[in-house]
């Protein structure tokens, strides 16, 4: 990480609270899931912070994010609470989607969240479409539409970045490469550089190192800013890395990846632990300071997940409720 500016030192200590809320969330939801508290599975983002925080960070709240089936960090990182959140995971009348959408499905449109989605790749189409819409209204706002590497082998994202090269939208494509669609290693099923396949369109692309939450942030702010003025769209590649299993089942991994390689990225390239110590070595926080926000958060999460524990589920006359359109006027 590169030596500290110090007039950004809130914006610093927003991010490393970010993380670690998206971080102390998953956990949350782990044991939600592991208790049989929680309907259905999960897809767990920890290990992927900084690559969400650094993005999310660089967006107006007007600007937009389409998201994954692994999309609580994104939620989070662009505005959501705690408490609609696990709700929703708890299929609540108070989750963000009156507990419809659940895990894979949660969005939060009052913060620009257009929402998760269960099919991989599927949101780029909603993306691109978001982003025309921007270039239509005049609105100047940008959208960005995350992804894992797994959706390189999804038609549709190639036919969308065909249209947003074309009109030049205000679209970002940020694929959060984890080194693993599902239980395959990405050099087993994506040949060629990933960026090569937006470069194909003309998209100027860009490497950035996905556990450094600075690097992501620098990144993330040129382009948005570039999209804005009418020079995109881009296409990121974040190099990232789950910690834990395709989903919350998956728990036996040693024939697809090693112990020592989990171990290597829990303890060696950490977003949140290396970034906490980058802020005490700048002198930006002292190391109790940091201890008191991970004691904060995990209150406030704590408080949350009672909270939706003890929540109403919806009345079954909702069923229909913002399924269909409401054609009658």
């Amino acid at each position: 990480m590169s030596p500290a500016n110090t007039t950004n030192s809130e914006d610093y200590l927003r991010m490393y609270r970010q993380m670690v809320r998206i971080r102390v969330f998953e956990d949350h939801a782990n044991q939600l899931y592991l208790s049989a508290k929680m309907p259905g599975l999960t897809h767990m983002c920890s290990g992927q912070e900084a690559a969400e925080v650094g993005v999310c960070e660089a967006l107006e709240a007007s600007d937009k994010i389409t998201s994954t089936h692994r999309g609580h960090g994104h939620c989070l990182a662009k505005g959501a609470e705690f408490k609609e959140m696990f709700c929703e995971l708890l299929g609540k009348a108070e989750g963000y989607c009156r507990g419809k959408g659940g895990s894979m499905h949660i969005a939060d449109q009052a913060n620009g969240n257009l929402g998760a989605n269960a099919i991989v790749g599927g949101s780029a189409g909603i993306a691109t479409g978001a982003a025309l819409s921007a270039k239509r209204l005049g609105t100047k706002d940008v959208t960005v539409c995350f992804f894992g590497d797994g959706a390189l082998g999804q038609g549709l994202l190639y036919e969308v970045m065909n249209m947003a090269a074309l009109w030049k939208l205000p679209v970002i494509y940020a694929c959060e490469n984890n080194l693993y669609g599902e239980y395959s290693k990405v050099e087993e099923m994506a040949a060629g550089p990933l960026t090569a396949r937006a470069a194909a369109f003309g998209i100027e692309t860009h490497v950035v190192d996905g556990q450094d939450v600075l690097a992501v942030n620098r990144l993330a702010r040129d382009l948005v800013e570039r999209a804005r003025n009418g020079e995109g769209p881009f296409f990121i590649q974040l190099d990232t890395y789950r910690y834990y299993g395709h989903h919350v089942g998956d728990i036996n991994r040693e024939y697809y990846r090693s112990k020592e390689e989990e171990t290597f990225w829990k303890t060696k390239r950490d977003p949140i632990a290396n970034f906490g110590k980058w802020l005490i070595d700048e002198k930006i926080a002292a190391d109790d300071e940091l201890k008191a926000v991970d004691k904060a958060v995990r209150a406030d999460a704590e408080a949350a997940v009672a909270y939706a524990l003890a929540a109403p589920y919806p009345d079954a006359a909702e069923v229909r409720l913002h399924v269909f359109a409401d054609n009658a006027a």
